[in-house]
């Protein structure tokens, strides 16, 4: 009889990287069920040749219960009208002005375009389509108004909004339809209007109630001065660099910054240039591109010295337990700039510190003190500090982090940590290594 290794020997194959995934996502999926998303699209994302990846994975959405409405924009198409009669395309603004003439350029591009998205989202493989059909719809949902005259120009037929039919929207959304509304709007008085569609978007998100305002870019997301994407990027900073003109010229942080000043708890932007990006971004833990977080009255920012007293509130039952390490209160005052806390109201509800360890090799920061507040750990905000960190490390020049554990070993590998031995921790860290609480060590490359 031959020899059988002991069962503890035994090692099962790894599952293949598509049903980790699937289970990884599986809490997204539950997540995003019967929630509405707002989806964004430019004219330029229509005319991309990546629409029809992005048309299927409409499609995919809806198949797993997420109620979606999707506003599009037309401007390329409305200037290649206006420019195939020789009419001039006017702007002021970030608005088209539209007289007469352009308002039947912006009729008949929306009227196509609209027909095209209506046959790229009826088109689907065989086997996809069976047993999610979807049914698109669309209509007057928009009452609109003249923008009027403004720094002495006159818009002419450019409107704003004046009302969302949300129960109209809402009845569709119900029925397990996919509602299309176009750039344009109607008064009372039965006048069109040509919308700037990044506000239509947010208004309407806004109106919905929406759970999420999804803006497809020609970028990955939204860029820092060198060029490396923003995760991450809190309401009160887009607001601020929109406000001092830094990403005035972007139509989806314009949308998004509207919407979640509205009340719309995240903004998403994605490139449509990226093939599979919404779904990346919707259904792992980094994304694709930049989550825009807000909350009524919750912010993330740099910690202040004024919030020395709500650190310790939140961190000393934790240093109680052994999961933190005890900080006083002169070492918080003296280290305060390296914290990002998560401000609720004026309660310090979590926080999370970026320590850069120069002279190694490679460029390391340390990962400390994660702590969120009991009564607030149901949701994304540990998350979102950790995606705020590894944006401000790669910012400044880090390769890699790393992070001390007791306690939280898991949750760091389940965001991209992985186990390594002491000698993996810069000179200078190692050397104040504690052996007597031998944590564990973990790392993470940003590059």
């Amino acid at each position: 009889m031959p020899d059988t290794p002991e069962p503890s020997t035994i090692t099962a194959p790894e599952a293949p990287q598509y049903v980790r995934w699937f289970r990884h996502a599986s809490t997204y999926i539950n997540n995003h069920r019967d929630r509405t998303f707002v989806v964004m699209l430019s004219g330029e994302a229509i005319a991309h040749s990546g629409f029809a990846a992005i048309a299927q994975d409409l499609r995919l959405l809806h198949s797993l219960g997420v109620r979606l409405v999707l506003v599009f924009g037309a401007r390329p198409q409305i200037a290649r009208h206006l420019a195939d009669h020789d009419l001039p395309s006017a702007y002021h603004d970030h608005l088209r002005v539209t007289d007469s003439a352009a308002l039947e350029s912006v009729k008949q591009a929306v009227g196509v375009l609209r027909l095209e998205i209506e046959a790229q989202l009826a088109s689907a493989p065989l086997e996809a389509s069976r047993g999610a059909d979807l049914r698109v719809v669309s209509g007057n949902f928009v009452l609109a108004k003249p923008y009027g005259v403004h720094e002495g120009v006159d818009f002419g037929y450019t409107g704003s909004v004046r009302r969302v039919d949300r129960d109209a929207i809402t009845n569709h959304l119900n029925k397990r339809e996919l509602v299309l509304i176009p750039p344009v709007g109607y008064s009372a008085t039965g006048e069109l209007f040509n919308l700037s569609f990044e506000t239509l978007a947010g208004e309407v998100a806004i109106a919905l109630g929406a759970e999420k305002l999804i803006a497809f870019s020609d970028k990955p997301g939204v860029l820092d001065a060198s060029g490396q994407l923003l995760r991450l990027l809190p309401l009160q900073q887009a607001r601020a660099q929109l406000t001092a003109g830094e990403l005035a010229g972007s139509p989806a942080l314009r949308a998004c910054v509207h919407a979640c000043s509205g009340g719309v708890r995240r903004g998403h932007i994605v490139s449509y240039q990226q093939d599979g990006a919404l779904l990346t971004e919707l259904f792992t833990r980094d994304g694709a591109g930049t989550l825009l977080l807000s909350d009524a009255y919750e912010s993330l920012r740099p910690a202040q010295i004024d919030d020395v007293g709500g650190l310790m509130e939140l961190i000393r039952p934790l240093e109680a337990d052994g999961t933190l390490v005890r900080r006083s209160r002169e070492r918080l005052e003296t280290e305060i700039d390296r914290f990002t806390v998560i401000d609720r109201d004026g309660l310090i509800i979590g926080c999370a510190a970026l320590y850069p360890c120069p002279g190694a090799s490679q460029q390391s920061g340390e990962v400390a003190c994660v702590a969120i507040h009991p009564e607030y750990r149901n949701g994304e905000r540990g998350d979102g500090l950790l995606r705020h960190l590894e944006s401000l490390a790669r910012s400044q020049g880090m390769e890699r982090l790393f992070v001390l554990t007791t306690r939280t070993a898991h949750w760091f590998r389940e965001r991209g940590f992985v186990p390594a031995p002491i000698d993996a921790l810069p000179a200078e860290r190692r050397s104040l290594y504690n052996y007597q609480r031998n944590a564990q060590v973990y790392t993470k490359p940003l590059v």
